[in-house]
């Protein structure tokens, strides 16, 4: 069950199992539980289970890992499947962040794939939608979001929507400093929101979050834009003492 707002830190590819369990000792200490939210980690692979078990009895943070393959077994050398992540206690999966479209060129196919195996096994796919400057620029920016969107879901049972979370990236503010204004959030949240309605009965319980240079300056004004549901933080998550203080938001 996925409690709003949400808090979702991406730790991208920092904090190796040492690290990952001084950082968990650290957060833990001062961030207590708070039942009136939903809080999760997403480490590297190699520190998942490190965070699983420094995260103890604290059921009110959840675990999610970063990225999984589209098959659930067999010879694809370095990747994670769905039903590895969940046995290593993986709850959720990213899914399409902009790194694995750009850096690493998935497409939309593939991230449709990914996304309608992390069910089968357990996992809420965290599907990440965003457009590059260019293409907002061009005033493409919502047939960019709105064609990922429909193609990244394309592979679901219509039932099985609702069970998703969509998290809007803007290409342009991620790691660069420059986040989308709260204005512009709620814009492009306000669309997606459209088209899962249209999409799929009963989608009003999926949460969209928001994406790009959030931080502790800033996290405040994005959670109260008009359809925000929550944050899905990269570089601000990475100290402990500044997520807990955007988790206390």
């Amino acid at each position: 069950m996925i409690q709003r707002p949400v808090f979702f830190a991406n730790w991208k590819m920092n904090h190796g199992p040492t690290e990952a369990r001084a950082y968990m000792a650290a957060f833990l200490r001062i961030f207590s539980p708070h039942e009136d939210r939903t809080v999760a980690m997403f480490p590297p692979a190699l520190s998942l289970a490190t965070v699983r078990d420094a995260r103890a009895g604290r059921t009110d943070i959840q675990l999610g890992i970063q990225n999984i393959y589209s098959r659930d077994r067999g010879a694809f050398t370095g990747e994670n499947s769905a039903p590895m992540a969940r046995d290593a206690g993986a709850e959720l999966v990213l899914v399409g962040h902009s790194e694995r479209r750009h850096v690493f060129d998935e497409t939309n196919l593939e991230v449709a794939q990914k996304v309608a195996i992390a069910p089968q096994f357990g996992l809420t796919p965290v599907l990440c939608v965003g457009e590059t400057l260019q293409e907002r620029e061009m005033d493409a920016a919502e047939h960019i979001v709105m064609e990922q969107l429909e193609i990244g879901i394309s592979a679901l049972r219509k039932e099985t929507i609702p069970q998703i979370v969509v998290a809007y990236e803007p290409v342009w503010a991620i790691g660069t400093g420059r986040s989308a204004t709260p204005e512009d959030a709620s814009s492009m949240h306000r669309v997606i929101r459209e088209k899962l309605r249209a999409l799929a009965p009963g989608s009003d319980g999926v949460p969209i979050l928001y994406g790009g240079s959030v931080s502790t300056k800033n996290a405040k004004s994005l959670l109260e834009a008009d359809g925000v549901d929550g944050v899905l933080v990269g570089s601000a998550c990475l100290d402990p003492e500044g997520w807990a203080e955007i988790c206390r938001t």
